[in-house]
């Protein structure tokens, strides 16, 4: 049994923006494909030509799509029965930039796609995100690394675009 300690960085900022604000911007801004027909469109794929059109075809904006989304804050709220706290997770990203992380560092596919998680404070709209390059940092590769900047590149800018 191998243990390996990953540090992550973690980027974030606060919004003044309303909640709703600002999951809309970010939802905006990433492809929604029904995900389900999505999986079954690229499973149905008989080319990587083929398969590439798929995920184009589902992609935003800025090249990323939903995969999956997460209401966190949901169950708080049953809980106590108070309309606070908001918090979503988002699973965003894009198949064929993951491929380039998996295709140098097989562990990357732990790690993608990523996260970004928006939550409601006192203070503002918190807005989160753990880089990719902090996350294969450990395993070596120059070319994972750089394809994982580009990536956190794409992701910050897209989060301060959507929390100003």
């Amino acid at each position: 049994m191998t243990i390996a300690k990953v540090e992550v960085e973690r980027f974030s900022l606060t919004s003044s923006k309303p909640f709703d604000a600002v999951v809309a911007a970010f939802k905006s801004a990433v492809g929604q494909p029904d995900i389900v027909q999505f999986f079954k469109e690229t499973r149905a794929t008989s080319s990587f030509e083929d398969l590439a059109r798929v995920v184009e075809r589902g992609l935003g904006r800025t090249d990323l799509m939903l995969f999956a989304q997460f209401d966190l804050g949901d169950i708080l709220r049953r809980e106590s029965g108070s309309n606070t706290p908001r918090i979503i997770r988002l699973v965003v990203g894009n198949p064929l930039i993951m491929k380039e992380m998996v295709k140098h560092v097989p562990d990357a596919g732990s790690y993608a796609p990523v996260t970004v998680l928006i939550d409601e404070r006192p203070d503002g709209v918190h807005v989160s995100y753990d880089k990719m390059e902090s996350c294969l940092l450990p395993y070596g590769s120059s070319e994972a690394l750089a394809v994982a900047r580009a990536l956190d590149e794409k992701i910050t800018n897209l989060l301060r675009e959507c929390a100003s």
